[in-house]
Order: structure tokens, then sequence, then C-alpha cells
């Protein structure tokens, strides 16, 4: 797989092989850069995602576009067998110099290497927004999903506060890529984060998108005003 040139970003149709390369070229200080853009709250939101899924030891539980595994290593902090799965072999490769204890593997979110009911959790974070087909990936965590087991999303959305929100769209498209220069290795591609971001459902809609791809009891709570929404669901 090749890496993302400087300069280079996925654009908003989301082909896999951009958007892998595009994390490619992002993955040498993408946990520095999160922290960093978010304020630290990205270690906030992980922590919710965690106790959101309400894992115990002995639990499986997948996570899907995982990165780094900086997710995966706080989802096994619970007790739970935690694997995660990745498109960008650039991250995974990153992840694996600095977290070589966390299972990471190779995976797409449409097609994920894992037989029916494999999982009694899964869990996507800030990934979602980046898989082509929104719809069939979570149709694909259903499938990797045994009935009765969790779904969290974990993604951007939208502040409930108009005032707040217009702040935070400001920041979004004009001082976000302004720091990401300053820390990111392929600042450009902050760009694309930024505008899918403001192209991503609410939470309303993105709840009726989790309950047609065969999920029940969906629900979701808003984190920091909701910048950030965690949707939970049952497998049906």
């Amino acid at each position: 797989m090749s890496r993302t040139p400087q300069g280079q970003r996925a654009s908003l149709d989301k082909q896999p092989h951009e958007v892998a390369a595009m994390f490619d070229g992002v993955a040498a200080r993408y946990d520095l850069t999160n922290t960093v853009l978010s304020f630290g709250q990205d270690r906030f939101w992980r922590r919710a995602t965690r106790a959101a899924l309400d894992l115990r030891p002995g639990d499986r539980v997948l996570d899907v576009g995982a990165g780094t595994g900086v997710s995966t290593e706080e989802l096994a902090h619970s007790g739970a067998y935690a694997v995660g799965a990745d498109l960008s072999l650039g991250m995974l490769y990153a992840g694996k110099r600095t977290r070589p204890q966390v299972p990471l593997l190779a995976g797409d979110a449409l097609r994920l290497p894992f037989a029916d009911a494999s999982f009694d959790a899964v869990t996507i974070s800030f990934a979602l927004r980046n898989v082509n087909d929104t719809d069939a990936a979570l149709a694909e965590l259903a499938r990797v999903t045994r009935p009765g087991g969790r779904l969290v999303v974990c993604e951007f959305s939208t502040p409930v506060n108009p005032a707040f929100r217009t702040v935070y769209l400001s920041y979004l498209m004009r001082s976000l890529p302004a720091v990401a220069r300053t820390v990111s290795s392929n600042p450009d591609a902050y760009v694309y984060l930024a505008e899918s971001i403001r192209a991503w459902p609410d939470q309303p809609a993105l709840a009726a998108r989790v309950a047609a791809a065969g999920w029940g009891r969906v629900a979701w709570r808003n984190l920091t005003g909701g910048v950030v929404a965690l949707h939970r669901a049952v497998r049906t």
C-alpha cells in the first residue's frame, strides 16, 4: 500500500485506497495530533466508549478503525479480550511499534475477516464517517456480533447549542487545519477530516441508520456538548 504524499487528502467520496493512504500519511504523529486538536478530550471520549460498552472480563470485543490501537488498549482495561482492525497499514505499523501487546490486524469495515457472531461487543470510533458505505458497515458490524451483543459508535456529531455550534464549526474549518500544521505529519489531511465532520449526519439521523442496519434499542449520549456522540445499540 502506497503512503500518502505530503499535501494529499482523501476526497469526500471516501474511496478506500484514498482513505487508507491518507491515514498512512498521518500515522507517525496521529495520537499526539488528536490529543492536541481535541484539547485532551480524546482520552475522556475513549473512557466513555469503554464504559458504554459495559464490557466484562472474558468478553470478546472488536475495535474497528482502531488505527494505532490506542482505543483498543483502552477497551482491554476492562478485562475483555480486545482486537483492533484497521484499513491503514501505516497506522497498524505505528501501533505495533508503540503497543506491541495489543492485537491489531488489517481489516476493511465492509469485509471484516471474522465469522458470524464472533464478538460480544463491537465498536468503531471516529472512523465510520470515513467508510465508503456507512449502512453496509453497520450491517457488517451486526454480522460479526452475537445476538444480544452490544454496539457503540463514537463519532463526531452536531453540538446541541446553536451558539456553540457556530464557534465549533469555525474552529473546524479555520483553526483546526492551522493547529494541525504545527503537530501533524500531514496537516492537509485534517482539512478533509474537518469537511467530513461537517458533512456527517446529526444524532437522530445516525440513530435511524443504525436501527435500519439490524440493531435494536438504539440510543445516544452527547459528549462535550454534542461535539461527539456515543450511539449505543443491541444486536437483534
